[in-house]
């Protein structure tokens, strides 16, 4: 039995979830915290943390070695399907959090996961279990804005609606770990590694940057004392998603499209390449140029960036990246284009940008079975077509010769320096 306060619930459990929100609280000091765990559809997690009382191995990767400990936040697992357990925990009054990492799918019409928050909360008013904080830990801007119109647009009677607006915190948080999918070698090899859980089949491994980024609005609503283990409570997250957005995401985004035009397979490997680090370069150098923060801070962070992307035992696969391009890029780099020209009318496309759209135009058109992305354009695609689906207000005349000329640069490079295509695997579980 642990005793640890059943206080958070968790929606969507899997790698990166134990790999950060259970690490977080699990290191978190004073009253120890427990995360009661859902699974999203599978019932397959929760059998198998429940197999073990819900402790795993946590093996933190780093270039040099790999560190193994016993995370034990899990309380308790359930599938995601057992509705009268859900109702039952969010309607506890030990319970003052939900958590959730069910991806940008899980907040978009059609999803069962407002549904499923709504039934929750409407059985803890019934309940009068009082006020309750829902934190999204997915990658998405203002996650608790989404959030909460997520849910609001799922409420169909007028009291709930009226109660969930007065009980119901939505803080929205910016989150950051590199967790790739477990594999059965990983399974095998920590067998032997100081620290781990005997006979874990259900490890995770991460790296070892880890961030959490989270506004503080818990007024009456009791939580982890997280900033103890490295949280950063603040009043706006905006500034922080931005230089998340646009530095790693976006980098990551250019690394995919660009890494596997020139045949590499892993971030690494396209970041060994000094092709693709001259391009990433120029692009934190525009990203930096509009983030509203201290110069020093976002030096620093590409400072991580650079060790974390050269990591060479954490394989983030280029193709899992790449995936999604028509929803990502908006975001992630033509959102900094648009500062750019709101600025400076006259400063023109950037080199990192107008790379990172080129590449992803040859992308979808040199490489098209590849592409992962209901949005994209297809094979024919010109640059009109490209920019009229992420950028349709950029759609201009120097815009579209400053990504033409872009094209027209890789494609020489690819002329010049011909690779065997790289072998191309998915990564699930990374978060990024």
């Amino acid at each position: 039995m642990s005793d640890r306060r059943p206080g958070i619930v968790h929606l969507g459990v899997g790698a990166f979830a134990r790999a950060h929100l259970a690490w977080y609280t699990a290191h978190a000091a004073g009253q120890p915290w427990g995360i009661t765990a859902f699974t999203g559809r599978s019932p397959a997690a929760a059998e198998a943390l429940a197999a073990q009382d819900c402790r795993y191995t946590l093996v933190t990767r780093g270039a040099d070695g790999d560190h193994a400990e016993v995370v034990d936040a899990i309380v308790a697992a359930h599938a995601g399907s057992d509705d009268g357990a859900w109702r039952r925990v969010v309607a506890s009054p030990d319970t003052t959090i939900v958590t959730l990492t069910v991806t940008e799918q899980g907040y978009r019409p059609g999803s069962d996961v407002p549904a499923r928050l709504v039934a929750g909360l409407d059985a803890r008013r019934a309940a009068g279990a009082g006020r309750i904080a829902l934190v999204s830990l997915d990658n998405l801007s203002h996650n608790g804005d989404v959030l909460r119109s997520a849910v609001l647009d799922a409420v169909g009677d007028a009291d709930l609606r009226a109660w969930i607006e007065s009980n119901v915190a939505f803080p929205s948080s910016m989150v950051d770990r590199i967790t790739p999918a477990t594999t059965d070698a990983d399974v095998t090899s920590i067998a032997d590694l100081p620290g781990a859980l005997a006979r874990d089949r259900v490890p995770v491994v991460t790296e070892p940057f880890a961030e959490w980024v989270l506004e503080d609005r818990f007024d009456g609503i009791d939580r982890p004392a997280w900033e103890t283990a490295g949280v950063r409570l603040v009043d706006d997250v905006t500034p922080y998603e931005q230089r998340k957005l646009w530095l790693l995401n976006g980098s990551h985004s250019l690394l995919a499209y660009l890494g596997l035009l020139l045949g590499h397979e892993t971030v690494a490997d396209a970041m060994d390449d000094p092709r693709c680090r001259s391009a990433v370069e120029q692009l934190w150098d525009e990203a930096a140029a509009e983030l509203p923060l201290p110069d020093a801070e976002v030096t620093a962070a590409r400072r991580a960036l650079v060790d974390r992307f050269a990591n060479p035992r954490i394989r983030h696969t280029l193709r899992q990246i790449a995936a999604g391009g028509s929803q990502k890029l908006p975001v992630r780099v033509v959102d900094v284009l648009r500062h750019r020209l709101a600025r400076d009318p006259d400063a023109g496309t950037g080199p990192g940008a107008a790379t990172a759209l080129a590449a992803w135009w040859l992308h979808v058109t040199a490489q098209s079975g590849l592409v992962d992305d209901a949005g994209a354009p297809g094979p024919d695609s010109d640059v009109h077509d490209v920019l009229g689906v992420v950028a349709p207000d950029l759609d201009t005349t120097p815009v579209a010769a400053a990504v033409t000329a872009a094209a027209d640069r890789i494609r020489a490079a690819r002329a010049a320096a011909p690779t065997t295509p790289a072998h191309l695997g998915a990564d699930e579980g990374v978060h990024a």
